[in-house]
């Protein structure tokens, strides 16, 4: 296990909310809360029960969206990066819009995807992030609205974004954390021009920021490398900072009304350059690791690429990940510079997801870890308020909350795991079917029904009436 927490440290991905907000029109919807409480998806559902529609889709890891009538996600099929429109009533495609790239991004053949990132939209347009081409505009019809074409993005590890751009106050937000030029950007979404635009000094994370509205006006708090930032919306103004969060942060923060939180943690231990050098002589080759964890992650691990892990190499690694630390933490608003020790009101190490967004839900934060440890802690407190096992042995889709209730899907099969959450406890009161196919994506909830992108089909779930 602990092979592939050291192997998985670079890895990482991957509604109506209350009734009268905005829909789930980005990556875990209003504001990236995983929040539909206006709303009662199906408890019990499977590939047999339950099924509104189910149709193929094609390969790629970003979870669906709502955008007017539609259902959309970004894709990779046949070398081409695609945005899909789907009709949300029938599960019909009603569109797909190609992304020219001249050169497809480095990323993991299994864990990840150059399609990984969610799109986001305002209700009449929708956007698209593609680290192997940029950013890309459509109407809600398909029509290209505009475009910003990138340079190809090149990721520490090679194992391929999977940040998502968010929209607020007419601005789309996205983070780029690459190894040359990282920044982070603002940019108009009714004419693609660019407002304000910060250099970072994070070459590679993979969280999505949110937009947390304090009393000096609104912050867009994104993750990196070690270090929680938060912007001023409108200028970009860097106002604050957090040291302690994970090396490569999969992890996204959560804004709620009294306070901003966070959960992650990524790092690892074992000296494996001792571990598994089997022949003594210095350096891993692949014919060491064949049997092992990290047999498929060499290739992202080997910098340099000659077929060898070497000191330097493995001692480069160890140094990246142990810049970071693995912690649960409540931030209050104010502050202004290093706010690390002034501003952070609990911290806590136990329960902590590796790829996941925690959820904060009913007044607690709550974490599913890999290993299938589902741990609350107080969100005011930071008391643990609950820990208990649930099915799946692996995670990336984040948990999602409605209607009193949390759903955790596991990664290797779909199955979900739906748990009641009120003031006083928690408790399970589902497990469901398999769907038979890895879940990657986070899933959604629009109009009572429940969203799952699988590994090669959408689903639909609702309450039959």
């Amino acid at each position: 296990m602990k092979t592939a927490i050291v192997a998985l440290v670079f890895l990482c991905f991957a509604s109506l909310g209350h009734a009268g907000e905005t829909p789930w029109s980005q990556f875990r919807g209003p504001n990236g809360s995983g929040i539909a409480d206006g709303q009662k998806p199906p408890i019990e559902f499977g590939p047999d029960k339950n099924v509104k529609w189910k149709v193929k889709a094609p390969a790629g890891m970003s979870s669906p969206i709502v955008a007017g009538d539609k259902l959309v996600i970004t894709a990779f099929d046949n070398g081409k990066l695609l945005t899909v429109a789907y009709d949300r009533s029938t599960g019909k495609e009603a569109w797909r819009k190609e992304a020219p790239a001249k050169e497809i991004e480095g990323y993991h053949k299994t864990e990840s995807s150059p399609a990984a990132s969610t799109p986001a939209s305002d209700g009449k347009r929708i956007v698209s992030y593609f680290g192997s081409a940029g950013l890309f505009c459509y109407d809600l019809a398909g029509k290209e609205l505009w475009r910003i074409e990138m340079p190809t993005a090149a990721m520490l590890g090679k194992f391929g974004t999977g940040v998502s751009p968010i929209v607020a106050d007419g601005l789309v937000i996205l983070v780029r954390d690459i190894t040359k030029d990282p920044k982070i950007l603002a940019i108009d979404i009714e004419t693609g021009k660019p407002k304000w635009e910060k250099k970072r000094l994070s070459q590679v994370s993979y969280g999505t920021p949110v937009i947390w509205d304090t009393p000096a006006g609104k912050q867009v708090v994104a993750p990196g490398h070690a270090r929680l930032i938060a912007y001023d919306l409108k200028t970009g103004e860097e106002k604050w900072s957090i040291n302690g969060i994970p090396a490569a942060c999969c992890n996204s923060p959560i804004a709620t009304k009294d306070a901003l939180l966070f959960a992650g943690g990524a790092t690892g231990g074992d000296d494996l350059l001792k571990l598994l050098d089997k022949n003594k002589d210095g350096v891993i080759t692949k014919d060491e690791v064949e049997k092992t964890e990290l047999k498929d992650f060499f290739d992202h691990q080997d910098l340099n690429g000659d077929g060898k892990l070497t000191r330097d190499e493995w001692d480069t690694l160890l140094k990246f990940m142990y810049e970071g630390k693995d912690s649960a933490f409540a931030v209050k608003p104010g502050g202004s510079g290093d706010i690390t020790k002034s501003h952070v009101l609990w911290k806590k190490a136990k329960g902590l997801p590796h790829v996941t967004t925690a959820i904060a839900y009913h007044g607690k934060l709550i974490m599913i870890k890999d290993g299938g440890i589902a741990t609350a802690y107080d969100a005011a407190s930071g008391k643990q308020l609950f820990q208990e096992r649930v099915e799946g042995a692996r995670f990336y889709a984040s948990p999602i909350a409605a209607n009193g209730h949390v759903y955790f899907t596991a990664l290797e099969d779909g199955t979900v795991t739906v748990m009641r959450v009120d003031s006083e406890k928690m408790e399970i009161v589902a497990t469901n079917p398999k769907l038979g196919e890895r879940v990657a994506a986070t899933p959604m909830i629009a109009e009572n029904t429940l969203y799952i992108r699988t590994a090669g089909h959408l689903y639909a779930f609702g309450e039959k009436k």
